[in-house]
C-alpha cells in the first residue's frame, strides 16, 4: 500500500514538476505516474551502472557529473514515453532538480526508499 501511494505521489510531483517548467510537457495525470514509474525502473536499475562506468569524470568533477546522469535519465524516459516530452538536456536537468527538491519537500520516498533506520 505504502508503494502505491508512493507512486501516486511521485506522479503528482512529475505532473507538478512540468507545470512549473516550460521545457517539460505531460499529457495528463496516468502520463505522470507512469513516467514516476519509469523514473523509479531507470532510477533502480540504469542508473548504478552508469554511474559506476562514468565513476572517473564524476571523481574530477567531485560528483557534479551525477547531475549529467540524472538529466539522461529523464531523457531516456522522455525517450520511452509519448505523452512525455524534454525539450533538452537542460531542461531534463532543471526537471529533476525541481523533482528532487519537491520530493524532499513533501518527504515522499520512492520505492527503493522504504526502510528507514530507527
Amino acid at each position: 500500500m505504502k508503494l502505491l501511494i508512493s507512486l501516486l505521489l511521485n506522479g503528482l510531483l512529475v505532473f507538478a514538476a512540468s507545470a512549473m517548467l516550460s521545457g517539460v510537457h505531460v499529457e495528463g495525470f496516468v502520463t505522470a505516474i507512469i513516467v514516476a514509474i519509469l523514473l523509479c525502473i531507470a532510477n533502480s536499475f540504469i542508473k548504478p551502472i552508469l554511474t559506476f562506468f562514468t565513476l572517473p569524470i564524476t571523481i574530477l568533477t567531485l560528483g557534479l557529473f551525477l547531475i549529467v546522469i540524472n538529466g539522461a535519465m529523464v531523457l531516456l524516459v522522455d525517450g520511452l514515453m509519448s505523452g512525455f516530452n524534454v525539450d533538452g538536456l537542460l531542461w531534463a536537468i532543471g526537471f529533476s532538480f525541481v523533482l528532487s527538491i519537491l520530493n524532499t519537500i513533501l518527504g515522499v520516498s520512492g520505492a527503493n526508499n522504504n526502510t528507514r533506520l530507527a
